[in-house]
């Protein structure tokens, strides 16, 4: 063999060990790249059964602890229920007692407890002082063309009634119609009520200041002027001689008379002449 020959079997030679390892090394690869991707799947697949898990635990531990929280709100819930039931029928038994506390103290029972059994207490007693004013109002309220007054003061009488011709007023320097008595007086006596009957109004003008007007009844009326410090109030009953208040001083009307009772007394809404009413002297 000639050393070309022996060159160039050497070559080939070489070249099939080469392509031997060359093919050797891409066996190897080839199982080792599949045995890396077989690793590489079965850890992503263990791994997402770890996951898988993991989720699972986690949703079973929310769970009951949801479930816990559920019972437990259930629990509360129920003893808050019984409780409220409980203060309901507490304020039931409240509700009934204070009912019939209420109506032990509208039948008149001084032991109904509360304000409300007094108030109810003192409605019926005003009821009953009512109604007995208002029957003795009925009784002594009934004056007539026969019944007569007596004087509200002793004093002597400044100017007289007088409607069918005028009369002199010297506060005001004229002549005028005079529907009333003006009786003197000093300042500070009692002016007596002339007749039974009942307070009707308590009015300020300023004429007559400070009046009085006394219900007579049967149309009847009289009314007190030029008054201070009047006791009664409207509505009222008052009998012959009770005190309507004290003589002040007289409004610019009368100022030249001086202090004095302006006594005016009325049928149905007309002037008559008290005199015709009064007691004697």
């Amino acid at each position: 063999m000639t050393p070309r020959q022996k060159q160039k079997r050497n070559r080939k030679a070489t070249l099939a060990a080469v392509l031997c390892f060359v093919a050797a090394i891409a066996i190897v690869g080839t199982y080792t790249m599949r045995d890396y991707k077989t690793v590489k799947k079965e850890g992503e697949l263990a791994k997402a059964q770890l996951e898988e898990q993991k989720k699972a635990l986690e949703e079973a531990s929310q769970e009951a602890s949801g479930n816990a929280q559920k019972d437990s709100a259930s629990e509360s819930g129920t003893d808050g229920a019984g409780t409220g039931g409980k203060a309901e029928k507490s304020g039931s038994g409240a509700g009934t007692t204070g009912t019939a506390s209420k109506n032990a103290a509208t039948a008149g029972n001084t032991d109904g407890s509360g304000n409300n059994g007094n108030q109810d207490g003192n409605r019926q007693t005003n009821g009953s002082q009512q109604a007995a004013r208002t029957a003795g109002s009925a009784s002594s309220a009934n004056f007539t063309s026969d019944s007569k007054m007596i004087w509200p003061v002793s004093g002597t009488v400044l100017m007289n009634y007088s409607m069918d011709k005028t009369v002199y007023f010297a506060t005001l320097d004229q002549y005028k119609y005079n529907p009333a008595l003006v009786i003197s007086g000093a300042e500070g006596d009692q002016v007596l009520c002339g007749a039974p009957g009942i307070i009707k109004s308590i009015d300020v003008t300023a004429q007559t200041g400070t009046t009085v007007t006394v219900d007579l009844g049967n149309g009847y009326e009289v009314l007190y002027g030029q008054l201070k410090e009047v006791p009664v109030k409207v509505g009222d009953q008052v009998e012959a001689k009770s005190i309507l208040g004290y003589i002040g001083q007289p409004t610019k009307y009368y100022s030249v008379e001086g202090c004095n009772v302006y006594m005016e007394l009325r049928k149905d809404g007309t002037p008559v002449n008290p005199v015709d009413y009064m007691t004697k002297r």
